[in-house]
C-alpha cells in the first residue's frame, strides 16, 4: 500500500480543534460536530527543574479529563444517532484529533508571574497534543489490525510529524502509545497520542550527547553500531525483516523490552521510504502479536517513537521505536521501586537473553 492511497480529509470540532480523517478507499463527508462544547481550557504551564535541568509541565486542568468510561460512553467510538463522541463520522479508518485534556495547550509560551522558584523559568506550557485512533472497533487493539490498516496509522504518524514539526516553536514530535491499565490508560479504545513538545526532552539530550561522544571517540554512527552488533550477536533479535530488526537491547530495563532499527539511518518517520513504512507495519504486528503470546494474555505495553528533533541533532539521531512492558510474569508487574524511582538505576529480573529467546519461540 502506497502513501498515495491513503485519503486524507481535515476538519473542525465544535470547539474549533483540528481533526483529521485517514482513509483507505476514501472518505465520506462526515457529519458536522453538533455537540455543545466549553471554550477550550488553557492552564498548562511548565516550571524548569534547576538540579536536573529538565522542564516539568504542570496541567492541573487535566484532572477531569474522562477516566475509563464504559463502553457505551467511549468518547474514542464513531458518533451515531443522538450519540456523540469525539468523532462525529458514524465510520472511519484512522482519525487524529487535538486532545481535549492537552497536556501542552497552544500559546507562544509567554512567561508567567514567578511562584518563589530559584530561577523565574515559569511559562505557559505551549505546544500541542493529538490523540490517534486506530480503528472504530472498541475491543480490538493494534495487534488486531490488519497490515492494511497498521501502515495506514504509519502514515498518521508521518503526516502528523511532518505538521508539528512545522508549528512555530516546536522542537520535537513524539508519537508513542500505551496500552493497558497498568499503563495509566483513561480510555481502552485503541488509541495512541502525539506530543509536540516546546523543548527538546531529557532522554533525548541524554542521547545526543552519547551520540556526540560515540562519534567523536570513533568516528561511527552510534545506532549503526548498536544494530550491527546485534546482529551480528544474533542473540538477542527477536525478529528481522528486509527494512528493520526488532531485538532487546543487551541492557534492557524492562522485563519485556524489544527495540525496533530502520537498516538505514534516517532522522523521523517522514524520512522513511514506502517500502521501509510497509515493512515495518508488518513486522511491527508480529512483534506485538509475539509479546501478547508471551504470558498467554494481553500485554500492557508503551510504544514510543523516537525521532530526532525538529532543528538540531538530525545527523546524529536515529529513528527507532522503542516498546516495553511492566509484566514480569503472568499476575506479576514490575513497579518501579526505590532504586529506579529514586537514583534511576533500573533492576530487571529478565536476563535480557531469555526474553528474546521466548519471544523468538511464541507461537503468532
Amino acid at each position: 500500500m502506497s502513501a498515495a492511497e491513503v485519503h486524507r480529509l481535515a476538519g473542525r470540532l465544535a470547539d474549533g480543534r483540528e481533526i483529521v480523517y485517514f482513509g483507505e478507499d476514501g472518505i465520506p463527508s462526515p457529519a458536522p460536530d453538533l455537540r455543545d462544547l466549553p471554550p477550550r481550557t488553557s492552564g498548562s504551564e511548565m516550571r524548569f527543574d534547576p538540579l536536573l535541568r529538565e522542564w516539568v509541565v504542570i496541567a492541573a486542568h487535566r484532572q477531569g479529563r474522562t477516566h475509563l468510561p464504559s463502553d457505551d460512553e467511549c468518547p474514542l467510538c464513531p458518533s451515531s444517532g443522538e450519540r456523540r463522541t469525539e468523532v462525529p463520522a458514524s465510520s472511519y479508518d484512522v482519525v487524529v484529533f487535538e486532545n481535549r485534556f492537552p497536556s501542552l495547550v497552544a500559546d507562544d509560551g509567554r512567561i508567567l508571574e514567578p511562584v518563589g522558584e530559584p530561577e523565574h523559568t515559569r511559562r505557559t506550557g505551549a505546544g500541542r497534543c493529538e490523540v490517534v485512533v486506530f480503528g472504530p472497533d472498541h475491543g480490538a487493539s493494534f495487534a488486531d489490525l490488519s497490515p492494511r490498516r497498521a501502515r495506514t496509522v504509519v502514515e498518521a504518524w508521518v503526516d502528523r510529524t511532518r505538521a508539528l514539526s512545522a508549528l512555530p516553536g516546536v522542537e520535537q514530535v513524539f508519537c508513542f502509545e500505551n496500552r493497558g491499565a497498568e499503563t495509566g490508560v483513561t480510555l481502552h479504545h485503541p488509541h495512541g497520542q502525539i506530543y509536540a513538545f516546546p523543548f527538546v526532552p531529557p532522554r533525548t539530550e541524554r542521547v545526543l550527547d552519547s551520540a556526540a561522544a560515540h562519534r567523536e571517540r570513533t568516528g561511527g554512527d552510534l545506532f549503526a553500531d548498536v544494530l550491527r552488533a546485534e546482529q551480528e550477536a544474533g542473540i538477542r533479535v527477536v525478529a528481522r525483516s528486509e527494512h528493520w530488526t526488532a531485538f532487546v537491547p543487551a541492557a534492557a530495563r524492562w522485563p519485556v523490552e524489544v527495540h525496533l532499527y530502520p537498516h538505514r539511518p534516517v532522522p523521523d518517520l517522514p524520512g522513511l521510504t514506502g517500502a521501509e513504512r510497509d515493512d515495518f507495519a508488518h513486522l511491527y504486528l508480529d512483534v506485538l502479536r509475539r509479546m501478547d503470546a508471551l504470558f498467554g494474555a494481553p500485554l500492557p505495553y508503551v510504544s514510543a517513537w523516537h525521532q530526532a528533533p525538529v532543528r538540531r541533532g538530525r545527523d546524529l539521531l536515529r529513528l527507532r521505536l522503542e516498546l516495553f512492558s511492566v509484566r514480569r510474569a503472568p499476575g506479576k508487574l514490575k513497579y518501579l521501586a526505590g532504586t529506579e524511582s529514586g537514583m534511576g538505576v533500573f533492576v530487571n529480573d529478565i536476563v535480557p537473553e531469555d526474553a528474546a529467546r521466548r519471544l523468538r519461540e511464541s507461537s503468532v
